[in-house]
């Protein structure tokens, strides 16, 4: 058997990441955004939208779209200006805008997406993808 043959390309992170669907799974997604970002040397003033629209939608997918034992699916990609984002989760029901309430400290996040990104939700067999774009300004 003979070693692989060293190219010398770079090997960067992977363009998806597999999480479990638990709360501390958010700060995992937004690491993994983060390497991403920086390996392809992305505009730098993307970088902190691209962050809290993970943040945001990778969250609704743990509250929302998931169930106990359950994961989520990032997927990340580029062109020259922008970065696009995929959250695949294990069930149907779409993202809602909710109204803001003083008692609860939840509701903002689609709020937050929609301002920063351009998004939607495309079924899957067993769950749905919620997908955003994040463009230059």
């Amino acid at each position: 058997m003979t070693a692989p043959h060293d190219t010398g390309a770079l090997v960067g992170p992977p363009p998806r990441m597999v999480l479990d669907a638990v709360e501390q799974s958010v700060k995992e997604a937004r690491d993994f955004a983060k390497e991403y970002i920086e390996f392809h040397q992305i505009r730098s003033d993307l970088c902190d939208d691209v962050l809290l629209v993970v943040s945001e939608v990778v969250t609704n997918a743990i509250r929302y779209g998931t169930e106990p034992g359950d994961s989520v699916l990032v997927e990340l990609g580029h062109g020259p200006d922008n970065v696009s984002i995929e959250v695949h989760d294990t069930r149907r029901a779409e993202p809602r805008f909710r109204p803001e309430s003083v008692e609860r400290q939840r509701g903002r996040g689609m709020f937050i997406v929609d301002a920063l990104a351009t998004w939607g939700v495309r079924d899957r067999p067993f769950g749905k993808i919620v997908w955003a774009e994040v463009k230059a300004s």
